[in-house]
């Protein structure tokens, strides 16, 4: 089985770099340039180990693929393991239900995915309408 994990808001707490998408424009850039920067939620970071006994762990994030090399130092850091890092192609700028759905399907079916792990509300519908097994991280 599968376990799949979102990042931000599930592992990593961005609650410090938030003002940069809470103005107008947001500044996406400036946003992911912090990533690197996060607190690791004890929380998500000790789910991750407790499904990683039984399930191959995937994270699925929003985060553009740009971001890709400071995430893995961050996930090293943090001593989170994983298996399979997807992130958002660049140019992808679909909403992050969608994203994630299609990013899901090609992992795999629901009863290949045993547990869909997310914080946005929006992302947990989407999935759970799609028959995932989704839990929301608050």
């Amino acid at each position: 089985m599968i376990a799949v994990f979102d990042i931000d808001g599930v592992l990593a707490d961005a609650s410090h770099r938030q003002h940069h998408v809470d103005q107008r424009p947001k500044d996406w850039s400036a946003f992911f340039a912090e990533v690197g920067a996060d607190e690791v939620i004890d929380r998500g970071r000790e789910l991750v180990g407790e499904m990683a006994g039984d399930h191959v762990i995937v994270l699925l994030s929003g985060r553009p693929e740009s971001t890709r090399a400071d995430t893995e130092a961050w996930l090293a850091r943090e001593g989170i393991h994983f298996s399979s890092l997807i992130l958002r192609p660049d140019r992808d700028h679909s909403p992050a239900a969608d994203f994630k759905a299609g990013a899901l399907a090609a992992i795999g079916a629901p009863d290949v995915i045993g547990l869909v792990v997310d914080d946005d509300e929006t992302v947990v519908y989407r999935l759970a309408g799609l028959g995932y097994r989704v839990e929301h991280f608050r």
